[in-house]
């Protein structure tokens, strides 16, 4: 049962990837930098702090809904693998500064965002 509750959570998390994600990223038609991508990374990251703090300090989630919001709905919508691919893409087009700037902002700002859900939920549930 617990497969199944991952497999719908990834669907629900990577349709909202691709929607959210190519919604931002319409938002910026010109520029080349993933915007959408480092978004969602950043908001999935947000998420995943706030909900792991809660089932991990205060016990909130059953072993079914976390497998089912941290592994399947947050691991389908976070999309490092797409920013990976997007780095790699953009070292390999001659654009070093570009990939870069993707690196130190999706890493520095993900970490920060986790980091912050933590904070949050921390405070507001203790």
């Amino acid at each position: 049962m617990r497969v199944l509750l991952i497999g719908l959570g990834g669907f629900v998390g990577s349709v909202s990837r691709y929607w959210f994600g190519g919604l931002l990223q319409d938002m910026a038609p010109r520029s080349a930098f993933p915007v959408g991508t480092l978004a969602v990374n950043v908001i999935g990251c947000l998420a995943i702090g706030v909900l792991s703090e809660l089932a991990e300090a205060r016990g909130v989630f059953s072993p079914d809904t976390r497998a089912f919001l941290i592994v399947g709905l947050l691991g389908g919508f976070t999309t490092f693998s797409a920013f990976a691919n997007e780095t790699v893409s953009a070292i390999r087009d001659g654009s070093l500064s570009l990939a870069l700037a993707n690196v130190l902002m999706s890493v520095g700002a993900c970490l920060l965002a986790v980091w912050a859900g933590r904070t949050l939920a921390h405070s507001i549930w203790s």
